[in-house]
Protein backbone atom coordinates (compact mmCIF):
# COMPACT_ATOMS: atom_id res chain seq x y z
CA UNK A 1 0.00 0.00 0.00
CA UNK A 2 0.90 3.27 -0.40
CA UNK A 3 0.40 6.29 1.50
CA UNK A 4 0.44 9.92 0.30
CA UNK A 5 1.26 12.99 2.62
CA UNK A 6 1.69 15.33 -0.43
CA UNK A 7 -1.94 16.84 -0.53
CA UNK A 8 -5.68 16.07 -0.09
CA UNK A 9 -6.88 14.12 -3.27
CA UNK A 10 -10.10 15.00 -4.77
CA UNK A 11 -12.16 12.03 -3.23
CA UNK A 12 -10.86 13.22 0.35
CA UNK A 13 -11.71 16.68 -0.47
CA UNK A 14 -15.29 15.67 -1.12
CA UNK A 15 -15.77 14.02 1.51
CA UNK A 16 -14.67 16.50 4.05
CA UNK A 17 -17.62 18.60 2.43
CA UNK A 18 -20.19 16.13 3.14
CA UNK A 19 -18.64 15.58 6.46
CA UNK A 20 -18.55 19.45 7.54
CA UNK A 21 -21.89 19.97 6.67
CA UNK A 22 -22.90 16.36 8.56
CA UNK A 23 -20.89 17.82 11.63
CA UNK A 24 -22.79 20.91 11.48
CA UNK A 25 -25.84 19.51 11.44
CA UNK A 26 -24.81 16.43 14.53
CA UNK A 27 -23.48 19.17 17.13
CA UNK A 28 -26.99 19.72 17.32
CA UNK A 29 -26.61 16.78 19.75
CA UNK A 30 -23.72 18.13 21.74
CA UNK A 31 -24.27 18.56 25.19
CA UNK A 32 -23.32 21.99 26.89
CA UNK A 33 -21.41 22.41 29.95
CA UNK A 34 -23.15 24.64 31.95
CA UNK A 35 -21.22 23.71 35.87
CA UNK A 36 -24.13 21.82 36.49
CA UNK A 37 -26.07 18.57 35.87
CA UNK A 38 -28.45 18.46 33.23
CA UNK A 39 -30.53 16.06 30.15
CA UNK A 40 -28.56 16.53 27.47
CA UNK A 41 -29.51 19.00 25.06
CA UNK A 42 -29.88 19.90 21.27
CA UNK A 43 -27.30 22.84 21.39
CA UNK A 44 -23.94 23.50 20.04
CA UNK A 45 -20.55 22.74 21.42
CA UNK A 46 -17.34 24.89 21.21
CA UNK A 47 -14.70 22.20 20.46
CA UNK A 48 -11.20 23.01 21.45
CA UNK A 49 -8.01 24.17 18.89
CA UNK A 50 -6.24 20.54 19.85
CA UNK A 51 -9.53 19.20 18.12
CA UNK A 52 -9.86 21.08 14.92
CA UNK A 53 -6.09 20.86 14.34
CA UNK A 54 -6.25 17.19 15.09
CA UNK A 55 -9.21 16.41 12.70
CA UNK A 56 -7.31 18.94 9.80
CA UNK A 57 -4.42 17.18 10.19
CA UNK A 58 -5.86 13.71 9.60
CA UNK A 59 -7.46 15.42 6.39
CA UNK A 60 -4.39 16.22 4.35
CA UNK A 61 -2.93 12.15 4.97
CA UNK A 62 -5.08 10.22 2.45
CA UNK A 63 -4.32 6.44 1.72
CA UNK A 64 -3.78 5.49 -1.73
CA UNK A 65 -5.10 1.14 -1.80
CA UNK A 66 -2.88 -1.01 -3.94
CA UNK A 67 -4.00 -2.62 -7.47
CA UNK A 68 -4.17 -5.93 -5.33
CA UNK A 69 -6.79 -4.67 -2.44
CA UNK A 70 -8.69 -2.96 -5.21
CA UNK A 71 -9.00 -5.86 -7.13
CA UNK A 72 -10.00 -8.87 -4.51
CA UNK A 73 -12.89 -8.30 -2.21
CA UNK A 74 -12.09 -9.28 1.54
CA UNK A 75 -14.18 -9.67 5.02
CA UNK A 76 -12.63 -8.53 7.94
CA UNK A 77 -13.92 -9.44 11.52
CA UNK A 78 -13.92 -7.45 14.57
CA UNK A 79 -15.31 -7.65 17.59
CA UNK A 80 -15.35 -5.98 21.19
CA UNK A 81 -16.01 -2.76 23.02
CA UNK A 82 -19.77 -1.58 22.91
CA UNK A 83 -18.26 2.05 24.25
CA UNK A 84 -17.06 2.71 20.69
CA UNK A 85 -19.51 1.04 18.94
CA UNK A 86 -21.70 4.37 17.65
CA UNK A 87 -18.40 5.18 16.17
CA UNK A 88 -16.97 2.40 14.64
CA UNK A 89 -20.61 1.89 13.17
CA UNK A 90 -20.23 4.72 11.49
CA UNK A 91 -16.13 4.51 10.45
CA UNK A 92 -17.55 0.69 8.91
CA UNK A 93 -20.05 2.09 6.91
CA UNK A 94 -18.27 5.43 5.45
CA UNK A 95 -15.37 3.04 4.66
CA UNK A 96 -16.81 0.34 3.02
CA UNK A 97 -18.72 2.73 0.59
CA UNK A 98 -15.86 4.16 -0.40
CA UNK A 99 -14.00 0.45 -1.07
CA UNK A 100 -17.18 -1.65 -1.84
CA UNK A 101 -14.75 -4.44 -2.11
CA UNK A 102 -13.91 -4.49 1.76
CA UNK A 103 -17.04 -6.24 3.87
CA UNK A 104 -16.09 -5.29 8.11
CA UNK A 105 -18.15 -6.97 10.52
CA UNK A 106 -17.88 -5.69 14.14
CA UNK A 107 -19.59 -7.38 16.91
CA UNK A 108 -20.58 -5.13 19.62
CA UNK A 109 -20.16 -7.74 22.59
CA UNK A 110 -18.04 -6.20 25.13
CA UNK A 111 -13.99 -5.33 25.02
CA UNK A 112 -14.06 -8.51 27.74
CA UNK A 113 -14.72 -10.45 25.23
CA UNK A 114 -13.24 -8.80 22.02
CA UNK A 115 -10.03 -9.48 23.88
CA UNK A 116 -10.39 -13.17 24.61
CA UNK A 117 -11.51 -13.30 20.67
CA UNK A 118 -8.16 -11.83 19.74
CA UNK A 119 -6.25 -13.71 21.98
CA UNK A 120 -8.42 -17.08 20.50
CA UNK A 121 -7.07 -15.93 16.69
CA UNK A 122 -11.20 -15.57 16.00
CA UNK A 123 -11.01 -11.82 14.90
CA UNK A 124 -8.86 -9.68 12.65
CA UNK A 125 -8.75 -6.84 15.45
CA UNK A 126 -10.38 -6.18 19.10
CA UNK A 127 -11.37 -2.80 19.92
CA UNK A 128 -11.33 -2.15 24.04
CA UNK A 129 -11.75 0.61 26.08
CA UNK A 130 -9.09 -1.15 28.66
CA UNK A 131 -5.94 -1.29 27.83
CA UNK A 132 -4.34 -4.87 27.62
CA UNK A 133 -3.31 -6.15 31.18
CA UNK A 134 0.10 -8.63 31.52
CA UNK A 135 -2.65 -11.50 31.55
CA UNK A 136 -3.71 -10.55 28.64
CA UNK A 137 0.07 -9.78 26.90
CA UNK A 138 0.96 -13.34 27.70
CA UNK A 139 -1.90 -14.67 25.30
CA UNK A 140 -1.64 -12.16 22.71
CA UNK A 141 2.26 -11.92 22.54
CA UNK A 142 3.37 -8.93 20.53
CA UNK A 143 -0.07 -7.57 20.18
CA UNK A 144 -0.14 -3.56 19.10
CA UNK A 145 -2.03 -1.21 20.66
CA UNK A 146 -3.60 1.96 18.81
CA UNK A 147 -6.00 4.46 20.24
CA UNK A 148 -8.70 5.77 17.69
CA UNK A 149 -10.29 8.01 19.86
CA UNK A 150 -11.56 9.60 23.04
CA UNK A 151 -14.40 9.27 25.00
CA UNK A 152 -16.32 9.82 28.55
CA UNK A 153 -18.64 7.57 30.78
CA UNK A 154 -20.99 9.48 32.20
CA UNK A 155 -23.23 8.83 34.97
CA UNK A 156 -26.89 8.66 34.15
CA UNK A 157 -29.83 9.14 36.38
CA UNK A 158 -33.56 9.00 36.23
CA UNK A 159 -35.43 10.98 38.66
CA UNK A 160 -39.01 12.45 38.22
CA UNK A 161 -39.59 16.02 38.23
CA UNK A 162 -36.19 15.97 38.32
CA UNK A 163 -34.26 16.82 34.94
CA UNK A 164 -31.42 19.09 35.78
CA UNK A 165 -29.19 19.74 38.78
CA UNK A 166 -27.59 17.05 40.77
CA UNK A 167 -24.01 17.11 41.28
CA UNK A 168 -22.11 14.08 43.29
CA UNK A 169 -18.63 12.65 43.56
CA UNK A 170 -16.21 9.41 43.17
CA UNK A 171 -16.63 8.57 46.89
CA UNK A 172 -20.34 9.45 47.23
CA UNK A 173 -20.95 7.47 43.61
CA UNK A 174 -18.66 4.51 45.60
CA UNK A 175 -21.06 4.16 48.59
CA UNK A 176 -23.95 3.87 46.18
CA UNK A 177 -22.50 1.29 44.01
CA UNK A 178 -20.95 -0.47 47.19
CA UNK A 179 -25.03 -0.70 48.65
CA UNK A 180 -23.94 1.62 51.48
CA UNK A 181 -26.02 4.69 50.79
CA UNK A 182 -29.54 3.43 49.29
CA UNK A 183 -31.73 6.65 49.56
CA UNK A 184 -32.04 9.56 46.96
CA UNK A 185 -32.23 12.08 49.87
CA UNK A 186 -29.43 10.53 51.64
CA UNK A 187 -27.51 13.48 53.75
CA UNK A 188 -24.27 12.70 51.60
CA UNK A 189 -25.98 13.47 48.81
CA UNK A 190 -28.00 16.70 49.69
CA UNK A 191 -24.85 17.88 51.32
CA UNK A 192 -23.47 17.79 47.36
CA UNK A 193 -26.26 19.75 45.66
CA UNK A 194 -25.94 23.75 45.86
CA UNK A 195 -29.76 23.84 44.60
CA UNK A 196 -31.58 24.49 46.75
CA UNK A 197 -34.79 23.21 44.96
CA UNK A 198 -33.16 20.34 43.42
CA UNK A 199 -31.66 19.69 47.22
CA UNK A 200 -35.60 19.54 48.84
CA UNK A 201 -36.86 17.53 46.00
CA UNK A 202 -34.87 14.44 46.33
CA UNK A 203 -36.89 11.74 46.71
CA UNK A 204 -36.96 9.16 50.13
CA UNK A 205 -36.95 6.72 47.62
CA UNK A 206 -34.25 3.55 47.01
CA UNK A 207 -31.76 4.24 44.29
CA UNK A 208 -32.01 1.47 41.80
CA UNK A 209 -28.44 0.78 40.87
CA UNK A 210 -27.79 -0.51 37.26
CA UNK A 211 -23.99 -1.57 36.27
CA UNK A 212 -22.97 -3.68 33.17
CA UNK A 213 -23.46 -7.34 33.46
CA UNK A 214 -20.74 -8.32 30.85
CA UNK A 215 -16.99 -7.85 30.81
CA UNK A 216 -16.71 -4.17 29.56
CA UNK A 217 -14.26 -1.24 29.45
CA UNK A 218 -16.76 1.06 30.59
CA UNK A 219 -16.71 -0.58 33.67
CA UNK A 220 -12.79 -0.55 33.49
CA UNK A 221 -12.57 2.98 33.52
CA UNK A 222 -15.71 3.66 35.71
CA UNK A 223 -14.50 1.21 38.39
CA UNK A 224 -11.01 2.77 37.88
CA UNK A 225 -12.23 6.49 38.67
CA UNK A 226 -14.57 5.12 42.00
CA UNK A 227 -10.62 3.50 42.81
CA UNK A 228 -9.28 6.65 42.68
CA UNK A 229 -11.65 8.96 44.67
CA UNK A 230 -12.96 6.02 47.03
CA UNK A 231 -10.00 3.94 49.27
CA UNK A 232 -12.59 1.69 50.67
CA UNK A 233 -13.76 0.92 47.29
CA UNK A 234 -10.29 0.19 46.03
CA UNK A 235 -9.51 -2.24 48.98
CA UNK A 236 -13.08 -3.89 48.36
CA UNK A 237 -13.75 -4.12 45.07
CA UNK A 238 -10.89 -2.06 42.83
CA UNK A 239 -10.70 -1.76 39.18
CA UNK A 240 -11.91 -4.46 36.96
CA UNK A 241 -14.09 -4.76 33.54
CA UNK A 242 -15.92 -7.47 35.58
CA UNK A 243 -16.24 -6.91 39.20
CA UNK A 244 -17.56 -8.29 41.70
CA UNK A 245 -20.45 -5.51 42.15
CA UNK A 246 -21.36 -5.61 45.63
CA UNK A 247 -25.28 -4.50 44.41
CA UNK A 248 -27.49 -3.29 41.80
CA UNK A 249 -28.93 -5.39 38.41
CA UNK A 250 -26.28 -6.07 35.72
CA UNK A 251 -27.55 -5.36 32.06
CA UNK A 252 -25.53 -5.90 28.88
CA UNK A 253 -23.70 -3.42 27.17
CA UNK A 254 -24.07 0.59 26.98
CA UNK A 255 -26.91 0.32 25.05
CA UNK A 256 -28.70 -2.14 28.02
CA UNK A 257 -27.64 0.10 30.77
CA UNK A 258 -28.73 3.13 29.05
CA UNK A 259 -32.34 1.39 28.30
CA UNK A 260 -32.41 0.06 31.78
CA UNK A 261 -31.90 3.70 33.70
CA UNK A 262 -34.51 5.26 30.79
CA UNK A 263 -37.50 3.20 31.04
CA UNK A 264 -37.27 2.99 35.03
CA UNK A 265 -37.50 5.71 37.93
CA UNK A 266 -35.20 6.02 40.62
CA UNK A 267 -32.42 4.19 38.46
CA UNK A 268 -28.18 5.13 38.65
CA UNK A 269 -26.26 3.76 35.96
CA UNK A 270 -22.68 4.50 33.68
CA UNK A 271 -22.81 4.85 30.15
CA UNK A 272 -20.51 6.37 27.40
CA UNK A 273 -21.16 9.81 26.35
CA UNK A 274 -22.63 8.56 22.74
CA UNK A 275 -25.38 6.71 24.16
CA UNK A 276 -26.48 9.73 26.54
CA UNK A 277 -26.22 12.13 23.42
CA UNK A 278 -28.26 9.83 21.08
CA UNK A 279 -30.83 7.76 23.22
CA UNK A 280 -34.51 9.04 23.10
CA UNK A 281 -35.98 10.63 25.35
CA UNK A 282 -32.47 11.54 26.25
CA UNK A 283 -30.70 10.61 29.71
CA UNK A 284 -29.99 12.64 32.29
CA UNK A 285 -26.37 12.95 33.44
CA UNK A 286 -25.05 14.37 36.78
CA UNK A 287 -21.88 16.94 36.98
CA UNK A 288 -19.03 15.17 38.69
CA UNK A 289 -16.53 16.82 41.08
CA UNK A 290 -13.14 16.77 39.88
CA UNK A 291 -9.21 17.02 41.57
CA UNK A 292 -9.74 21.32 41.52
CA UNK A 293 -13.30 20.52 43.03
CA UNK A 294 -15.49 21.76 40.55
CA UNK A 295 -18.91 19.73 39.59
CA UNK A 296 -18.33 19.24 35.49
CA UNK A 297 -20.90 17.80 33.07
CA UNK A 298 -19.31 15.62 30.37
CA UNK A 299 -19.23 17.26 26.87
CA UNK A 300 -16.84 16.83 23.88
CA UNK A 301 -14.88 19.90 25.56
CA UNK A 302 -14.68 18.62 29.12
CA UNK A 303 -13.65 15.51 27.58
CA UNK A 304 -10.80 16.81 25.23
CA UNK A 305 -9.51 19.03 28.15
CA UNK A 306 -8.71 15.44 29.69
CA UNK A 307 -5.74 14.52 27.10
CA UNK A 308 -4.42 18.33 26.55
CA UNK A 309 -1.59 17.51 28.61
CA UNK A 310 -0.68 13.87 28.33
CA UNK A 311 2.23 12.76 29.51
CA UNK A 312 4.45 10.85 27.22
CA UNK A 313 2.67 7.64 25.93
CA UNK A 314 4.56 4.14 25.35
CA UNK A 315 4.88 3.05 21.51
CA UNK A 316 2.60 0.75 19.98
CA UNK A 317 4.34 -2.53 21.03
CA UNK A 318 4.62 -1.62 24.86
CA UNK A 319 2.83 -1.93 27.22
CA UNK A 320 -0.37 0.46 28.20
CA UNK A 321 -1.76 -1.19 31.20
CA UNK A 322 -1.05 2.12 33.55
CA UNK A 323 -2.62 4.75 30.90
CA UNK A 324 -5.37 6.47 31.76
CA UNK A 325 -7.10 9.77 31.07
CA UNK A 326 -8.39 9.57 34.68
CA UNK A 327 -8.80 12.98 37.34
CA UNK A 328 -7.16 14.97 35.02
CA UNK A 329 -5.84 18.65 36.25
CA UNK A 330 -7.85 21.67 34.58
CA UNK A 331 -11.27 23.51 36.70
CA UNK A 332 -13.42 22.56 33.16
CA UNK A 333 -12.11 18.85 32.89
CA UNK A 334 -14.45 16.11 32.92
CA UNK A 335 -12.76 13.49 35.73
CA UNK A 336 -14.13 10.16 33.96
CA UNK A 337 -12.68 10.10 30.28
CA UNK A 338 -10.31 7.57 28.71
CA UNK A 339 -8.87 6.45 25.24
CA UNK A 340 -10.34 3.64 23.11
CA UNK A 341 -8.19 1.42 21.79
CA UNK A 342 -8.14 -1.27 18.46
CA UNK A 343 -5.63 -4.30 18.93
CA UNK A 344 -4.01 -6.10 16.09
CA UNK A 345 -0.86 -8.64 15.94
CA UNK A 346 2.42 -7.02 15.24
CA UNK A 347 2.45 -10.07 12.38
CA UNK A 348 -0.42 -10.76 11.05
CA UNK A 349 0.36 -14.27 9.35
CA UNK A 350 0.00 -15.66 13.01
CA UNK A 351 -4.13 -14.87 12.38
CA UNK A 352 -4.31 -17.98 10.30
CA UNK A 353 -8.14 -18.10 10.35
CA UNK A 354 -9.04 -14.74 9.46
CA UNK A 355 -8.68 -12.73 6.43
CA UNK A 356 -5.72 -10.69 7.72
CA UNK A 357 -3.43 -14.14 8.04
CA UNK A 358 -4.36 -15.79 5.34
CA UNK A 359 -2.62 -13.58 2.56
CA UNK A 360 -0.43 -10.45 2.53
CA UNK A 361 -3.42 -8.60 0.25
CA UNK A 362 -5.74 -9.55 2.92
CA UNK A 363 -2.88 -8.30 5.71
CA UNK A 364 -2.85 -5.32 3.76
CA UNK A 365 -6.58 -4.65 3.43
CA UNK A 366 -6.77 -4.98 7.44
CA UNK A 367 -3.71 -1.45 7.75
CA UNK A 368 -5.27 0.34 5.12
CA UNK A 369 -8.40 0.32 7.00
CA UNK A 370 -6.88 1.01 10.08
CA UNK A 371 -4.94 4.01 8.66
CA UNK A 372 -8.31 5.56 7.49
CA UNK A 373 -9.27 5.13 11.18
CA UNK A 374 -6.64 7.13 12.91
CA UNK A 375 -6.55 9.61 10.05
CA UNK A 376 -9.64 10.64 7.50
CA UNK A 377 -11.78 8.68 9.74
CA UNK A 378 -11.20 11.06 13.18
CA UNK A 379 -13.44 13.23 11.22
CA UNK A 380 -16.49 11.06 12.78
CA UNK A 381 -15.73 11.63 16.44
CA UNK A 382 -17.23 14.94 16.61
CA UNK A 383 -20.47 14.11 15.08
CA UNK A 384 -21.14 11.44 17.25
CA UNK A 385 -19.89 12.64 20.87
CA UNK A 386 -16.57 11.39 21.01
CA UNK A 387 -13.46 13.39 20.67
CA UNK A 388 -10.86 13.13 18.00
CA UNK A 389 -7.11 11.96 18.65
CA UNK A 390 -4.92 15.00 19.57
CA UNK A 391 -1.90 14.80 17.04
CA UNK A 392 0.41 13.31 18.68
CA UNK A 393 -1.61 10.53 19.32
CA UNK A 394 -2.21 10.03 15.47
CA UNK A 395 1.67 10.44 14.82
CA UNK A 396 2.39 7.40 17.25
CA UNK A 397 -0.67 5.35 15.59
CA UNK A 398 0.99 5.99 12.05
CA UNK A 399 4.38 4.60 13.12
CA UNK A 400 2.26 1.56 14.84
CA UNK A 401 0.39 1.27 11.89
CA UNK A 402 3.69 1.33 9.41
CA UNK A 403 5.39 -1.20 11.92
CA UNK A 404 3.03 -4.01 10.49
CA UNK A 405 3.89 -6.82 9.33
CA UNK A 406 3.04 -10.01 7.13
CA UNK A 407 5.56 -12.98 7.34
CA UNK A 408 7.94 -9.94 8.43
CA UNK A 409 7.55 -8.31 5.19
CA UNK A 410 6.60 -4.59 5.50
CA UNK A 411 2.95 -3.72 4.19
CA UNK A 412 3.34 0.04 4.13
CA UNK A 413 5.60 2.32 2.12
CA UNK A 414 5.72 6.28 2.86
Amino acid sequence: MKISKKGISTITVALTVVLIIVVIAAAAYIAVDTGKSTTVTATTTKISTSISTSVTTSISTSVTTTSSTKSQSFSLDGAGSTFVYPLMSAWITQYTSLYPNIQINYQSIGSGAGITDLEGHTVDYAASDAPLQAADQAKAPKALTIPDAIGSVTVAYNLPHIASGLNLTGAVMAQIFAGNITKWNDPAILSLQTNATLKAALPNQQIIVVHRSDSSGTSFTFTGFLTEDSAAWAKEVGQAKAPTWPTGYGANGNAGVAGFVQGTHYTMGYVELAYALTSTPKITVAAVQNPAGDYVLPTQATSAAAATALPSLPAGNASWASVNLLNQAGAGTYPIVTFTYIFVYQDLSVNTAQTSGKSAAGATALVQFLWWVVTTGQQQNMALGYVPLPQNVVTLDEQTIQSITYNGQSLLTT
